[in-house]
């Protein structure tokens, strides 16, 4: 049971992915996080020596800190949080518990470079359908909650990633890393390469593959999935209005992937009074 200020590894592992997760801190000195240089998903890493210059965040934001072992970093960082007012705890057993019980952690080495303000940058083609959206839910719940992302014509996306320090996606081109590969689709690509394999990102991906490359006998709930996507792209003429709503259907599809793959509804079959 977790102490006072405290928060388990498994209590925090149901909290991300959802848009409910708190905000995540590794201050991991330099040492540490070279003996493990992966974080927790969702997780950014600051200095804990720098903890009272740190940025303020939003109202009603509450924090995680997480150090290597769950003690004097993690404990004094998230104490000076609170005193700025902002609701803290530090993560029980630091990363060593968390990777102990097999929990996803995301390598350091595949996150792209952020920009001053500490956002990655990412650039694909305009008027997204399914990866182009379901990428960006996988970013910004698992990855980089602040991330940004850009939708341009096809022909300018090398450009702009290029001018505007931005990591293209779901796009083909030399030396794009973040795309198909066979029969995979981008939102498999990142699934993987995150290590963000578990059960339930498995069985979305499925989901996502196969209504992203028209194969919708790969799982019962593609066709929805596409029927759902088609129907927001008619909805929205913006793009990024149209990101918005789709993070709320990827966040439906990954919580029945996660708590519901077993639950059935159907009208009562007993009548009234029997």
């Amino acid at each position: 049971m977790s102490s006072f200020n405290t928060i388990s590894p498994e209590k925090l592992a149901r909290l991300i992915g959802t848009p409910k997760c708190p905000l995540l801190i590794d201050v991991r000195t330099d040492e540490d996080f070279d003996d493990d240089p992966r974080l927790v998903p969702g997780s950014r890493r600051r200095s804990f020596e720098t903890v009272a210059d740190w940025p303020p965040e939003p109202d009603g934001q509450s924090a995680v800190v997480i150090c290597q072992k769950g003690l004097k970093l993690s404990h004094g960082a998230a104490a000076w949080l609170r005193h700025a007012g902002l609701s803290a705890d530090s993560l029980e057993g630091g990363t060593q518990a968390w990777a102990e019980a097999g929990l996803p952690m995301v390598p350091a080495s595949r996150i792209p470079p952020r920009d001053r303000e500490g956002r990655t940058i990412w650039v694909t083609r305009s008027r997204p359908k399914i990866d182009r959206i379901a990428c960006p839910w996988l970013i910004r719940r698992f990855v980089d909650r602040n991330a940004i992302f850009l939708f341009v014509p096809t022909s300018e996306v090398q450009g702009v990633a290029e001018r505007f320090s931005a990591t293209p996606f779901d796009i083909e081109g030399d030396g794009v890393f973040w795309s198909h590969r066979g029969e995979l689709c981008t939102f498999d690509v990142m699934v993987e390469e995150f290590g963000l394999s578990t059960e339930p990102l498995k069985r979305l991906a499925t989901i996502v593959r196969g209504a992203d490359t028209a194969r919708l006998d790969l799982a019962p709930e593609a066709p929805g999935l596409l029927a759902a996507s088609l129907g927001l792209s008619r909805m929205y003429t913006d793009d990024l209005t149209q990101l918005e709503a789709g993070l709320l259907l990827y966040d439906a599809f990954y919580r029945w992937c996660r708590d519901a793959t077993d639950e059935t509804h159907n009208w009562p079959s007993k009548k009234p009074g029997a």
